[in-house]
């Protein structure tokens, strides 16, 4: 198929080219990395880089609501395309259903072009799509970037949708980004076209039903959502990181950058085990030889990881794991598949904290909007020695490493690592509950209330019914799926 769109030609000349230029020559052969923790910030940035955008915008991602923010970036792309900017959405299908009618619009426009990862056949009663294509629909592409010009890139752990980019007043996902330029942008850029042409990449207009038929305007929002809307867009306004970025002001740590990323016919099941990023990976980097801080929102060791994480402990390297509390997962049945590796990591003496449920402030929507949201752990990283950092979306599971694709950035940079492992140890630790084992061999969580110890001898924040479903989960061989 002989692709409609413009070609994205050498962007130097744009802005975000004349404006990086400088930087990218006082710093050659390096990456300039800005980490992006909080969810309005990564929000902003990418709606800032579509805006600023003159010649592409090359975006791939494992899910994209359709609700406020991932409504306000749709918007954003078709504006791209309007003024002549190529923009290509990679999106897996997984998560896109309810969404033909949006997607169809979408492709629609003039410059702009929609294709699905692992696409299913049928639209409508996805199940029996996984009944008759468990293979293949098993295999998704978990990959998540946001690429202007070729100049300027966002990767990390957030998808799009309220819940991750600050927005929701129901739950907020404690999760990492980081923006980079120089060297590594075009590594990302390399991949993307990678995925864009391998043989699971679909376009959109061969996969949906009636595209030419059914590319009628955009359902009318409530009101209420409107609203929502326009005080996000507000609130966007006026985050210091729009102002820092657009005025060129936005501090940079320039290091060496490595990206690292799964070969996409790995989501038919073609690349193999060597080739896999954990492979690779484990490759390129020296083992831990004093510390460990890893985070992990779906941490599914299983028995070969837990061989290594005690081996390590072993060697007297400090090994501190973050993850999800039981009350605070979405995921119940990853859940089970970590707790039954618990005993044995902390009895070789490992660190184990897991993040808690825990009501913080919601983000300024409107003036009218209060009260507070719940939190989750979403962020996939790791520090190890407090000199080299990893950012991505790798989760430390057997689905990430076997079954999806992944991608993240490999930064030698002590800074960073500095700030993530003091993060861990410091912010992190001080909202989740410490696991440790009691003095007869039991699990038991210890919380901090007003400098007090608060210990429970039962996964605290959950009632009885979860947590026997986690028990009988917990038996059940499955953990190859998690």
């Amino acid at each position: 198929m002989t692709s409609r769109l413009i070609s994205a030609g050498d962007t130097a000349d744009t802005r975000l080219g004349r404006t990086i230029a400088p930087l990218t020559q006082a710093h050659p052969g390096k990456s300039g990395i800005v980490s992006l923790a909080r969810g309005l910030d990564a929000f902003a940035a990418r709606a800032a880089l579509a805006d600023a955008a003159a010649r592409s915008l090359d975006i791939q991602y494992y899910i994209w609501h359709d609700d406020v923010s991932g409504g306000l970036l749709f918007d954003a792309l078709r504006r791209a395309a309007a003024r002549g900017v190529r923009v290509r959405l990679l999106l897996d299908d997984n998560n896109t259903a309810g969404m033909d009618p949006v997607l169809a619009e979408l492709v629609s426009h003039r410059n702009l072009e929609v294709r699905l990862f692992n696409p299913f056949r049928m639209r409508a009663w996805r199940v029996l799509g996984y009944l008759t294509d468990f293979s293949r629909l098993n295999r998704r592409m978990h990959n998540k970037t946001f690429t202007a010009d070729n100049q300027v890139t966002i990767i990390g752990g957030r998808n799009i949708g309220d819940e991750y980019l600050g927005v929701s007043n129901e739950v907020q996902f404690v999760d990492l980004d980081v923006m980079a330029i120089g060297r590594v942008v075009q590594e990302v850029t390399q991949d993307f076209d990678r995925y864009w042409s391998c043989r699971s990449a679909y376009p959109a207009e061969r996969v949906l039903p009636a595209v030419g038929q059914t590319t009628s305007p955009r359902h009318a929002a409530p009101a209420d959502a409107g609203r929502t809307a326009a005080a996000c867009l507000e609130v966007l306004a006026r985050q210091p990181f729009v102002r820092e970025l657009l005025e060129q002001r936005l501090q940079f740590e320039w290091a060496d950058v490595r990206m690292v990323s799964d070969d996409p016919s790995k989501g038919e099941g073609g690349a193999k085990t060597d080739e896999f990023l954990w492979s690779r990976l484990i490759r390129m980097m020296k083992p831990p030889a004093q510390e460990l801080e890893l985070v992990s929102a779906y941490f599914v060791p299983g028995e070969g990881g837990v061989d290594q994480f005690v081996q390590m402990a072993r060697r007297g390297v400090k090994v501190t794991i973050l993850t999800n509390s039981l009350e605070a997962t979405d995921v119940a049945a990853v859940h089970a598949g970590y707790a039954k590796r618990r005993k044995p990591l902390l009895e070789a003496g490992v660190t184990m904290f897991e993040l808690k449920r825990t009501a913080t402030p919601a983000p300024p929507r409107s003036q009218a909007a209060g009260g507070s949201s719940d939190s989750s752990l979403h962020a996939k990283t790791f520090a190890v020695d407090r000199s080299v950092a990893f950012v991505g979306s790798f989760n430390f599971d057997p689905r990430s490493a076997r079954l999806n694709t992944e991608l993240g950035f490999l930064i030698e940079s002590s800074a960073l690592a500095a700030e993530l492992a003091d993060v861990i140890g410091g912010e992190l630790a001080e909202r989740s509950y410490r696991v440790r084992l009691s003095t007869a061999g039991t699990l038991q969580w210890v919380d901090r209330v007003e400098d007090k110890e608060v210990v429970y001898d039962r996964e605290p924040g959950a009632g009885f019914w979860r947590r026997l479903m986690i028990a009988v989960l917990s038996v059940v061989p499955i953990e190859w799926l998690l």
